[in-house]
């Protein structure tokens, strides 16, 4: 990433610090919250683990489980090291992911039983935070992926499922290889998902939902959001993928040269509706890094 402090953007350090305060207010009113030490987006992301938790064990009528999360703000969750700070790398049986009104996708929520993943997958998760980094995506991940939840072993070539979800921010759910400069890409991707979430909340922007732009990556008409999200996360994937492919070898570097080619493709086709699309972001900063991000894309 030639820019990376395309990642600092102020209104989202603000709406980190507010927005966890505020959790932490309903949680636990009267009391003063206490930072973790382990950094602002870090508290943010766990905010969001125990205000769901303890919902859903108030809905469900546990008593038990709702008094841990409001006594316990930061989740209570295990760390690994990583070059981009702690991180909580998990792989939970997905027959054991929910599903509810709150996302379209199974998702995790951090409690009592939380494990930490096997160390195989710890210090992979570890080798693609480093391999991140060192392209230039460290103040990004570190930001927006607190809270891996690797989900299925797959082979390379296989088609790889990752999401995010706007309830839990910071949060990442990844298909993975067993290769950390393939994970490094897909943690990217949808650590980009949340950052961008997390910058039109922070800036108030509503992008209107009656527009649609056609989609290389769906093969379909999208709304505005979506495209721009694409046109987002998939640029911050090329720009890795392009530093990376310097040090890839073998199967690995063939699966990321192919990659890259079939998003050169893809990518071309949205010039034209993309500063469109930009136009329906209100906030000028927002707008000339999403602009700036897909620009340089467009070059490699």
């Amino acid at each position: 990433m030639d820019n990376p402090g395309v990642f600092d953007f102020p209104p989202i350090t603000r709406l980190h610090h507010d927005r966890t305060r505020k959790i932490h207010t309903v949680l636990r009113p009267g009391t003063e919250p206490a930072p973790s030490g382990l950094g602002q987006a870090t508290d943010y992301c766990l905010a969001h683990h125990v205000l769901e938790g303890a919902e859903r064990a108030a809905r469900a009528g546990e008593r038990a489980t709702f008094d841990w999360y409001t006594a316990n703000p930061h989740a209570d969750a295990p760390f690994i090291s990583t070059s981009v700070g702690p991180r909580i790398v998990i792989a939970p049986d997905l027959a054991d992911l929910p599903r509810s009104p709150i996302s379209e996708t199974p998702y995790y929520l951090l409690g009592t039983g939380t494990e930490q993943a096997p160390i195989p997958l710890r210090t992979l998760s570890a080798g693609a935070f480093a391999t991140a980094e060192l392209t230039g995506f460290g103040t990004l991940l570190a930001a927006h992926a607190v809270v891996v939840v690797l989900l299925r072993t797959k082979q390379l070539g296989q088609t790889l499922d990752s999401w995010t979800i706007t309830r839990l921010p910071g949060t990442v759910f990844l298909d993975h290889v067993g290769e950390p400069v393939v994970l490094a890409r897909d943690l990217i991707h949808e650590a980009g998902h949340n950052w961008l979430n997390d910058a039109l909340t922070a800036t108030g922007c509503k992008i209107d939902d009656q527009a649609e732009f056609h989609s290389p990556w769906k093969q379909s008409m999208r709304p505005a959001f979506g495209f721009l999200h694409a046109c987002w996360a998939f640029p911050l994937t090329m720009l890795y993928t392009a530093k990376a492919l310097e040090h890839a070898e073998g199967d690995v570097h063939s699966f990321l040269t192919a990659y890259l080619d079939q998003q050169r493709g893809y990518l071309a086709t949205t010039v034209a509706d993309h500063p469109r699309a930009l136009e329906l972001v209100g906030e000028q900063g927002l707008r000339e890094r999403l602009a700036a991000v897909h620009r340089q894309a467009l070059t490699l």
